[in-house]
């Protein structure tokens, strides 16, 4: 398979994955304080959400290499 297609094929399923669930998260740790043996640490959890507009466009221009592959041959 051509490395074009495949590209194309990620394109189209993080631009469908991307408007079916429109946001993630992910957690982050940071260290805010060390004393001797004793360490504080916060858990804080981020949530990006993803505009319908990247999705779309990720689909596109999927769309678009795969025709811009399937045309080339």
């Amino acid at each position: 398979m051509n490395p074009i297609k495949i590209v194309a094929i990620v394109l189209i399923i993080t631009g469908l994955l991307g408007l079916v669930y429109g946001r993630f998260s992910y957690t982050r740790e940071t260290q805010e304080a060390k004393f001797g043996p004793f360490e504080l640490t916060i858990k804080d959890t981020q949530t990006v959400n993803i505009p319908i507009w990247t999705g779309v466009a990720a689909i596109v221009a999927g769309g678009g290499l795969l025709l811009f592959a399937s045309r080339k041959r």
